[in-house]
């Protein structure tokens, strides 16, 4: 540990940093953000094939060049874990399985591995050690149809789709690490991220792709579901403060959402206005797992780490369109 000097006081931080997925969208961003906060990093990664390994190397690329960043390829399924912990203070446990329509028939075997399996032999290695926190990335797909929003932490979770069931699984694998070893857990249920480096395969991305000349975008159902829209850097802010508030009670679990609440119909009027052009669309059925509705609370993120999301969908949307164009080579608007 050492003591980093702020204005009018000192607070005690960790040396290093375990972000697994450090790869990935979300992952990427809080490794840069980690290392900027003068950090040492140690990313995890096992460059699935759920998208194209050479995207999620550039998301890294600028912190591969970091003297205080190193990369380990590996499986946190198969491969030994103890060696990945050594001397690390905090883990952020960003790697999954990601997507609901890919988990069901054969494709849960890969959900169950990834999701269920890999934190359990993360926990399981780590519970040992004198870890400051272990902070899991978390879904609001845990809730699936809720009878009422926004929802609570306090609220039945009931999945709707075999993703939901393996991060819920995974939160109680966290549960039962912090009651019987008190390893300080602290689970992060996040609402639909969005912004810069989200995965080509997630709503907006392809929404902004078919905005600026991709393929037609695959609307799903009649534009009526609701989602909450979370922006990446709050996201990340919100993993930051999780790791360093004191006397976070182990298994404790935090909604991490706010920032934007739509119906996709809006969402797309919202994203045809910012792209400057109509955006054409493939309308297909409702997708099997798909709830109607995510809308959450985040009283209690605020009450326990003092975090509220401070970016509004018009704000994260004009930045992700803008990254695209750069991606794209068009110039910005």
């Amino acid at each position: 540990m050492r003591i980093l000097d702020e204005p009018g006081n000192a607070i005690m931080r960790p040396v290093v940093m375990l972000v697994t997925g450090a790869a990935g969208f979300i992952g990427s961003h809080l490794t840069e953000r980690l290392l900027a906060d003068g950090f040492d990093v140690r990313g995890v990664d096992c460059f699935t094939d759920y998208y194209d390994e050479q995207i999620k190397r550039a998301n890294i690329r600028d912190s591969v060049a970091s003297t205080r960043f190193e990369l380990v390829e590996a499986d946190l399924a198969v491969d030994e874990i103890p060696p990945l912990l050594e001397g690390v203070d905090v883990v952020f446990h960003q790697a999954a399985q990601p997507g609901v329509r890919l988990s069901w028939a054969d494709g849960f075997t890969a959900y169950s591995e990834r999701n269920i399996l890999a934190t359990q032999r993360l926990l399981d290695a780590c519970r040992s050690l004198a870890l400051d926190r272990f902070v899991f990335a978390s879904s609001s797909s845990v809730y699936g149809n809720s009878d009422h929003y926004p929802t609570t932490e306090t609220d039945l979770p009931r999945p709707f789709s075999p993703y939901g069931v393996t991060k819920l699984a995974a939160e109680h694998l966290c549960a039962a690490y912090a009651e019987n070893f008190g390893l300080p857990t602290v689970a992060l249920r996040y609402f639909t991220v969005y912004g810069p480096r989200q995965r080509p395969d997630m709503g907006f991305h392809r929404l902004i792709n078919a905005g600026l000349g991709g393929p037609p975008f695959p609307a799903y159902g009649d534009g009526s579901h609701v989602r909450n829209f979370t922006f990446v850097s709050d996201v990340v802010d919100a993993n930051v403060l999780a790791a360093i508030t004191a006397d976070i009670p182990p298994g404790e679990m935090l909604n991490i959402c706010g920032g934007g609440e739509v119906s996709m119909r809006d969402a797309y009027a919202l994203v045809e206005e910012l792209v400057g052009s109509p955006i054409p669309r493939e309308q297909r059925p409702p997708a099997s797992g798909d709830v109607n509705r995510t809308g959450g609370s985040y009283h209690k993120a605020h009450e326990v780490l003092g975090w509220a999301p401070a970016v509004d969908l018009r704000q994260g949307l004009a930045h992700q369109v803008e990254w695209h164009r750069h991606l794209v080579g068009m110039p910005a608007a």
